[in-house]
């Protein structure tokens, strides 16, 4: 038995002659895309320059203005390519120290895939989870290094800093985006979520630091959903461009945001729900 799930993202708010931009959905080993639609809005698509991904621009003519992703579960094809492709953006790019801590830890532990365990669980040491006004790498030019101390951070704070290691210390990793909905929930989620996959030996590992330290553990193991739930990823990677919006350093893409006539972008209002269905397999 196979299944599908669609997820619809609703956006509220009056465009007041601003474009949104959404992120239209990517493969993964767990899921393939299907389709992507936009109900109350015409759209085009865009690309980013850097990763090759293409965004609908969506020039809404009423609201709300409903987004619909298509997947089916997998097995799909893997993750692109160029999720594993390291940048140079204030996003992406390791301070001096960080650098050094990262590499001494993946020497430590011997390499290979002990190396990015050991990271893995070093990075889940030094975040608690929260939701900070303040981040802990605004207005920096690269990712600093935390010493002690516990720093608060969400999802994405806590990836950032962990791409960065890994990165710093020579191992292919990526940063994905999408939605997480919670088992509990029934369906509906508040927010994007991130996670962080890493390459190496020829195999293909996820970890979600952020779902282990909200479930009060600290020793984070490979593999999604240690948190019960549904997770659909529409999106990768930090720093983005478009050159047609004059967009540059988007910091990542997952729910919708407004875009002015300037380049200029802010968060949308969203209701974001998950409807799934189970199909046979037809054999014969």
């Amino acid at each position: 038995m196979n299944g599908t799930a669609t997820v619809t993202v609703t956006v509220a708010g009056d465009a007041g002659g601003r474009y949104l931009l959404a992120p239209v959905g990517i493969q993964t080993p767990e899921t393939t895309p299907l389709g992507f639609a936009v109900e109350g809005a015409d759209f085009r698509l865009t690309g980013e320059s850097e990763t090759g991904q293409m965004a609908a621009l969506i020039a809404p003519a009423r609201e709300p203005v409903i987004l619909t992703y298509a997947v089916a579960d997998g097995p799909g094809p893997g993750y692109p390519e160029a999720l594993f492709a390291p940048r140079d953006n204030r996003f992406t790019r390791p301070a001096a120290a960080l650098a050094d801590d990262a590499r001494n830890l993946a020497e430590t532990a011997g390499g290979g895939a002990a190396g990015i365990a050991a990271i893995v669980n070093h990075v889940g040491q030094k975040f608690r989870y929260a939701h900070p006004e303040v981040r802990f790498n605004d207005g920096a030019d690269a990712v600093p290094h935390l010493a002690c101390g516990l720093t608060e951070g969400s999802c994405v704070d806590i990836n950032t800093y962990l791409i960065a290691c890994l990165r710093a210390a020579g191992y292919e990793a990526g940063y994905v985006t999408g939605y997480f909905f919670p088992a509990e929930k029934n369906g509906t989620c508040d927010d994007m979520h991130c996670w962080v996959v890493t390459r190496h030996g020829g195999r293909v590992e996820a970890w979600d630091i952020a779902h282990h330290l909200k479930l009060g553990t600290r020793t984070v193991q490979p593999g999604l959903n240690p948190k019960p739930g549904t997770r659909v990823a529409v999106g990768h990677s930090m720093g983005l461009t478009f050159p047609a919006l004059g967009i540059a350093d988007l910091k990542l893409l997952a729910e919708p945001v407004w875009v002015d006539a300037e380049g200029g972008t802010a968060a949308a209002e969203v209701t974001i729900r998950l409807e799934r269905s189970e199909v046979l397999a037809r054999t014969g």
